[in-house]
């Protein structure tokens, strides 16, 4: 007879007349081996959940042997020379006295090509019976040719017995089975697999399935592009954006996860970038976040990165090119400060004249290290905003520095503050005196006049700082600058003029503050013409006590010299 397992058998009786062995055609199926040799049949039989061999004596057949079949166990009627082997899913039998295989049970192209058949015909059941016993079958090679057809389900079960855990993902997929892929794509550990499968779930809208097997692709920093483009191309941006934040907190997280996240953020979500560049700003490829930045104006997250970047000059022009969304006072102090380009000062000092004039002087507090003074000053000067930066003069006038002297007395003078314009003379002379005097001469105020003549007596134009003292009728003035001058003919030229103008007291007191310069001679002149003796009279008692202390001196060192004097 033929036997269900293909092989050829000398046993004519058909296999319902087993039913007179005690055998149940039954638990007979085609997966089950019926085998036969000179002496013995082998039926494999099965019982409910157990397997067994049952070994018919030919020479007995009403009493057949049953014994439970185990992995790679052996069965044997002991007064046969014939044994039935069971081992990987083979049932042979062996002629223990030849030493020899007798026959092999099963041909595996016929079991291959009978699977593919069951597949064929949707036999589903009868397929899962087959493959589930010992067989000789190419399944995996089955599988494939049924997934190439398109018959998923039995692809499915084929694959799931052959443990192939990547095929049976991607035939899952096809059926739709997202959850039963994510399962299998993870026993297949792939990062081919787990791609598909997220492509699959991202089709299919199973976003949390998708995000799950994102998680195992986005750790691959050179598989990272082709899933934020597959996510992207369909317009799944928010669900993107969630599986980067979820893998953040990987322990096999890299710099392209954090960078391809913020670019997001700039496109998606501008709000969270700035919060996402606070945190993770180090692990960001700041060049790149830089671009995507700039093309979605986001300045003061640009900014942010020029400052870490230490591209301090780039920040400064973003922050004055867009300072309504991101200049911040204190930031653009600190970073004004590091600047290479010292041009930018300059600019900063006309951006802040025409944004922020106000804080101006605190600005130039951060500058003046490295400000050139002179400069600053030209320029203000040209703004026309001096007035505006006079805390920032008076800071930098220690340095003696010609311009800013020039332009604080310049504003001293127009604010009419004398006070503080002949402190700043006295205690900072880098400026051109004569200038100021010949300017100050015409001033309205006497006090400013003051200072002119002040000025030209330290110039050592005596003439010019008296003449200007009596013409404003600065007496005591005109007096110390004649005194100073040393000169005898301006203190007696002065003296003249006193009595000119009827100033008799002024007269006497010139006298003494320019005593040393005065001829005694002209003095008695003077009063002896204006009838004024007794206003001289002091002055006179004076020299007539000089003199004659004088003479009283010299004739004591003459008498000395002489020897005649008692010692």
């Amino acid at each position: 007879m033929s036997t269900a397992g293909g092989c050829t058998s000398s046993f004519s009786a058909p296999l319902f007349q087993l039913q007179n062995l005690g055998i149940n055609p039954a638990n007979i199926g085609f997966s089950y081996l019926t085998m036969e040799s000179d002496k013995f049949i082998c039926i494999r039989e099965k019982v409910g959940d157990q397997n067994q061999v049952v070994i018919v004596d030919l020479l007995d057949p009403t009493n057949p042997l049953r014994r439970p079949i185990s992995a790679d166990s052996a069965i044997m009627n002991p007064a046969s020379k014939v044994i039935a082997l069971k081992a990987a899913k083979t049932l042979q039998i062996f002629n223990i006295e030849m030493k020899s295989k007798m026959k092999k049970a099963r041909e595996s192209y016929v079991e291959t090509e009978l699977i593919f058949a069951l597949a064929k015909t949707n036999r589903l059941a009868e397929l899962e019976e087959f493959v589930s016993g010992p067989n000789n079958a190419h399944i995996q090679q089955v599988g494939d040719r049924c997934y190439e057809e398109g018959m998923y389900e039995a692809a499915k079960l084929l694959y799931n017995n052959v443990s192939n855990f990547a095929r049976l993902a991607s035939t899952l997929v096809h059926l739709e089975e997202y959850q039963a892929a994510v399962d299998s794509a993870r026993k297949a550990n792939s990062t081919r697999t787990w791609k598909e499968v997220c492509f699959a779930c991202v089709d299919g809208e199973e976003f949390r399935l998708a995000q799950i097997c994102g998680l195992h692709i986005v750790i691959h920093a050179d598989e990272l592009e082709d899933l934020i483009s597959y996510y992207q191309d369909r317009g799944y941006f928010e669900e993107l954006i969630a599986l980067l934040e979820a893998a953040l907190g990987l322990e096999r997280a890299h710099m392209g996860m954090f960078t391809e996240l913020a670019i997001l953020y700039s496109k998606f979500k501008p709000q969270k970038m700035r919060e996402h560049l606070e945190l993770f700003w180090s692990r960001v490829n700041i060049p790149k976040v830089l671009r995507a930045a700039e093309q979605a104006h986001l300045w003061g997250e640009l900014v942010f990165l020029y400052d870490k970047y230490e591209e301090y000059d780039n920040a400064i022009l973003t922050m004055m090119n867009h300072p309504t969304d991101a200049w911040k006072e204190s930031l653009f102090k600190d970073i004004i400060a590091k600047v290479a380009n010292v041009e930018l000062y300059y600019k900063s000092l006309s951006f802040y004249l025409e944004f922020k004039p106000l804080l101006v002087n605190d600005l130039l507090t951060i500058l003046s290290p490295r400000l050139d003074h002179s400069r600053a000053v030209n320029f203000f000067s040209k703004m026309n905003q001096l007035k505006l930066v006079k805390p920032y003069l008076r800071s930098v006038q220690s340095h003696n520095n010609k311009s800013v002297n020039e332009a604080l007395n310049d504003l001293l003078t127009e604010e009419e503050d004398f006070q503080a314009l002949r402190a700043s003379i006295d205690a900072f002379d880098n400026f051109d005196t004569i200038v100021l005097a010949q300017r100050l001469e015409k001033h309205e105020l006497i006090e400013f006049r003051r200072i002119a003549a002040y000025l030209y007596k330290g110039n050592n134009r005596w003439r010019q700082s008296v003449e200007l003292c009596k013409k404003d009728k600065l007496y005591k003035d005109a007096m110390l600058y004649a005194a100073e001058s040393k000169e005898a003919e301006l203190a007696e030229t002065l003296l003249q003029w006193f009595l000119e103008e009827g100033r008799r007291e002024c007269f006497a007191a010139c006298l003494f503050a320019s005593y040393d310069l005065l001829h005694p001679d002209v003095v008695l002149e003077l009063a002896w013409r204006h009838n004024i003796m007794d206003f001289a009279m002091p002055y006179f008692i004076q020299v007539m006590r000089e003199y004659l202390t004088k003479v009283r001196t010299e004739v004591k060192v003459l008498f000395i010299l002489a020897g005649k004097l008692d010692t």
